[in-house]
């Protein structure tokens, strides 16, 4: 960015701490924002950030852990009580087809 002709040249350690005083502003208005949405109930975008502190850590690793441990398997006549249901809608959905003649 090409800097304004009436701008007086100035150290580069003023600019250092205008920029650190700005950005002092920026993370202060962004957690405004962040209660004013949580007042609101507002919607979370994107994915949650991640919580740094060791509790949350080993929480999220033991439910993990736990989840994968829980594994639930379908019986095989449960697999073909599912796999009867899916040929009978496949079935009626093609008769469905052959009746209103488009089936070629």
């Amino acid at each position: 960015m090409a800097r304004p002709k009436d701008t007086p040249i100035v150290d580069k350690s003023v600019w250092a701490a205008a920029l650190e005083g700005l950005e002092l502003q920026k993370s202060r208005l962004e957690e405004q924002i962040r209660q004013v949405r949580a007042i609101l109930g507002a919607p979370r975008r994107g994915r949650p950030p991640a919580s740094s502190s060791p509790l949350a850590v080993v929480a999220s690793t033991t439910t993990a852990s736990a989840r994968s441990a829980k594994k639930r398997t379908l019986s095989p006549a449960a697999r073909k009580r599912i796999a009867a249901a899916q040929k009978k809608r496949w079935e009626a959905f093609r008769k469905k087809k052959e009746a209103s003649g488009e089936g070629q």
